[in-house]
């Protein structure tokens, strides 16, 4: 939602983006003005913070301290915000009025909706487009970033949220007896887009839908995957504040330096003999969705291969003993950092020689594509946006820039590292892997230009609503 914009303002398309102005975020040089969010007869005071990058893009923080300034987006620790949904109802509100209230945009000809937290907002303008007129003509786009997160509420909150109760029934937002945020986005939507090809084909499946697979079918061909792209100018080796070296795909001399850098801030050994060894880097959400338990089982096939691991990450308690406790067993081989550290992220991108993301699903994953752009060939499990992006090496593949394993075992992720560390000792091969990953090409732009065709398309569908020409 940053990224994205920028890109989109380059194609010479105006955009506003808002969002919640949450606890601990700046809305920095921007102008503030009083809002007034109703939502069925309550309404509460705020601001909108206007921020304007340039004439043609914007960000606009909506500022209601009851449902924002508080701990954790969407929860503290396992449990939700019991109010989730007035807040997020609230957001849809506010959003639609500040559209509704706001004449220096412009004719607004898209609204484009990210995943649960926003997907009342297609709902409310498709049965209520007479509060909206400046937006109900507009082409209605929802993007699913994860399936596994649905935004479900009893349905007693419907007329709570300003929703009628047309919006509940089976072909709009019920689902199983509650009311689905992200089922409203999708029931709505003219069109719908999930973040990576081959998780858009999964998720028309029982066994990756999560039990939307049949509300995704139906939309036939108005649901697609468009890739997420990266931020090259936020990652990138030849420019990386975080880095204490630089490399380019023709001069890689800066990634052994950083390689250097990251053994010795974890505390592992940077003789010669280390450097030479290879060094398989993970940073990530330590939980089953990311694949860890797989890691955890491989480990006693992996800690056999002479190779050198750091692991970078938080979340499921378990797996972070588990983590710790091979650390302190093998300190000179497996380093581990629970929690984030954007500084020692970069690092391992830049230092590691090997990237490990064993996912159980992943929509589209964006750590494979940070590193291919600095040289660190991935070891993936291919499903979603990784089997997207990484083309398994063999022998004759052109293409190659990493290894895939199909299936979610401990044997199949120990039997592709173990192929991984064999190629990288034939050099030439490796930098030939390390060259191709390099010179692939995930900006934002070639997605912002699918995001612009599915514009038009959803354009054209309100239009055919609208009985307009």
């Amino acid at each position: 939602m940053a990224a994205l914009p920028r890109a989109l303002e380059a194609l010479g398309h105006r955009v506003v983006t808002i969002t919640p102005n949450y606890r601990g975020r700046s809305p920095g040089d921007a102008t503030a003005r009083p809002c007034l969010v109703d939502i069925a007869g309550t309404r509460r005071q705020g601001v909108w913070h206007e921020l304007h990058h340039s004439s043609r893009r914007r960000t606009v923080f909506v500022d209601v301290p009851e449902w924002f300034d508080r701990d954790g987006l969407y929860g503290t620790g396992a449990v939700d915000h019991p109010d989730n949904a007035e807040r997020f109802a609230g957001l849809a509100h506010a959003a639609l009025a500040w559209a509704q209230d706001t004449t220096d945009i412009g004719r607004i000809d898209i609204v484009h909706v990210h995943d649960w937290q926003a997907g009342l907002v297609p709902a409310l303008l498709r049965t209520q487009p007479e509060r909206w007129p400046r937006v109900a003509r507009a082409g209605l786009v929802a993007t699913i970033h994860n399936l596994a997160y649905q935004g479900t509420f009893p349905k007693e909150v419907v007329p709570k949220v300003g929703l009628e109760w047309q919006a509940f029934t089976m072909e709009t937002g019920e689902f199983w007896g509650q009311l689905s945020f992200l089922k409203c986005a999708l029931a709505f939507s003219d069109i719908v887009t999930t973040v990576s090809p081959q998780y858009a084909r999964e998720t028309v499946q029982p066994e990756h839908g999560a039990g939307f697979d049949g509300v995704l079918r139906a939309l036939g061909d108005r649901y697609l995957g468009i890739l997420n792209g990266i931020d090259t100018s936020v990652w990138d080796p030849a420019s990386d504040p975080y880095l204490p070296a630089h490399f380019t795909a023709d001069d890689l001399s800066g990634k052994r330096a950083c390689k250097r850098a990251l053994l010795a801030r974890c505390g592992l050994p940077v003789g010669d003999d280390a450097l030479e060894r290879p060094l398989v880097g993970l940073v990530s959400r330590l939980v089953d969705q990311k694949g860890i338990d797989l890691v955890l089982a491989a480990a006693p096939r992996w800690l056999e291969f002479d190779a050198t691991w750091v692991f970078v990450g938080s979340g499921d308690a378990r797996y972070e003993a588990q983590l710790r406790a091979l650390a302190a067993a093998y300190p000179s081989r497996v380093a581990v950092h629970i929690g984030f550290d954007e500084g020692l992220a970069h690092l391992v991108e830049a230092g590691a020689d090997l990237f490990l993301m064993p996912s159980r699903f992943e929509p589209c994953g964006l750590n494979q594509m940070y590193s291919l752009r600095y040289g660190t060939v991935p070891v993936v499990r291919a499903v979603g946006g990784l089997d997207d992006t990484v083309q398994t090496f063999s022998p004759r593949a052109k293409k190659a820039n990493g290894f895939k394993f199909q299936d979610a075992s401990a044997m199949a992720l120990a039997r592709t590292l173990r192929q991984a560390l064999r190629v990288y000792r034939q050099r030439e091969v490796w930098t030939r892997l390390m060259r191709q990953g390099m010179g692939q090409d995930h900006s934002w732009d070639t997605s912002a230009r699918e995001y612009v065709k599915v514009y038009r398309r959803a354009r054209h569908q309100a239009a055919q609503r609208w009985g307009d020409s």
